[in-house]
């Protein structure tokens, strides 16, 4: 039977692709001044990192993570993510962030308005399109990190709305409305083509945090995946009693999911939109602390238990990244 009352909360990570993993911690811890929180690996491919970016102790909605892949860059296009924005309380904190990006050559554009909040957009050294979006102060407080090169007050918050570009909206619409209860809320111009349309959907409670922008563009190519695009976004559901019920009510509605998955930090499950977008839901907990001390979270690679017989042999193949 479908469970009408289960609610996703917001987002909950968004995995993206690097082809060079030691600039891109880099960019993301000293530039960025955010926390890497998890050095790991693939869990499907053990010759790749997982590398985890969030506050100081990895809160759930803040986390962005990144897989080591030696692919060339993506060919962008639609049927994918094509923007993570990144949450900062407010128009002071994006007036440093430009000042910051400037001195230190980021690619960024001009503070704007849109869809109703100032937005700044910038790329990271492998064209990753990220945008800070200032939310006034809603979502989970973050935990400030203490050794970040930015300011506490400055520093980012959590992932803000994530934007996925299709080519047609009916059928994905059903999917967010119908199966995961997300509500539409509004409709701005596309940034880059302001004939078309972005509608915005919103979960949970709403907010800058639990928002998906939907950009319709049928006159995009699909996306050629590759290094600086993303592998999928993953909204959050607050315990596994909930997340068994999503199996089950994906299963009702004829989804085609991956079936329960135990990445050991978190339980996920996965799922593609009409449109072939990769969704994931992925449970709160148990968290980054569970087989690490919180003081030195990313400091060393960690291996879920059921890798660790192979740890010599993982370790071998994984490219230094320090």
């Amino acid at each position: 039977m479908p469970t009408p009352e289960l609610q996703l909360s917001g987002i909950h990570h968004l995995t993206a692709v690097s082809a060079n993993i030691r600039e891109n911690k880099r960019f993301y811890t000293q530039d960025l001044g955010m926390r890497l929180v998890k050095r790991s690996v693939n869990q499907d491919d053990t010759s790749a990192y997982h590398l985890f970016y969030s506050d100081k102790v990895g809160t759930p909605g803040m986390d962005l993570t990144f897989f080591d892949w030696s692919v060339g860059r993506e060919r962008r296009g639609s049927h994918s993510v094509t923007c993570t924005a990144l949450r900062v309380r407010d128009e002071a904190s994006l007036r440093y962030w430009q000042g910051r990006f400037q001195e230190l050559g980021i690619q960024h554009a001009e503070i704007t308005e849109r869809g109703g909040r100032l937005t700044l957009d910038f790329e990271d050294p492998e064209g990753q399109r990220l945008a800070l979006v200032v939310d006034g102060g809603a979502g989970d407080p973050p935990v400030p990190w203490e050794r970040s090169p930015v300011p506490a007050e400055y520093q980012v918050r959590g992932l803000g709305p994530i934007t996925i570009t299709i080519p047609t909206l009916a059928n994905t619409d059903k999917v967010l409305q119908q199966v995961m209860h997300l509500r539409p809320v509004r409709e701005y111009p596309d940034p880059t083509s302001p004939a078309h349309t972005v509608h915005v959907y919103e979960m949970g409670a709403g907010g800058p945090h639990a928002e998906l922008h939907v950009a319709v563009r049928p006159d995009m190519s699909p996306v050629q995946s590759g290094a600086g695009g993303v592998h999928h976004v993953a909204f959050r559901t607050p315990n596994e009693q909930e997340y068994h019920a999503w199996n089950e009510h994906l299963s009702h509605f004829g989804l085609h999911s991956s079936g329960e998955v135990d990445r050991y930090y978190f339980r996920s499950l996965y799922f593609r939109e009409p449109n072939g977008v990769l969704f994931e839901i992925a449970t709160d907990g148990p968290g980054f602390g569970v087989d690490e001390d919180m003081a030195t979270l990313g400091e060393k690679t960690i291996l879920p238990p059921r890798f660790e017989s192979r740890r010599a042999q993982i370790l071998a193949g994984l490219k230094p990244v320090d």
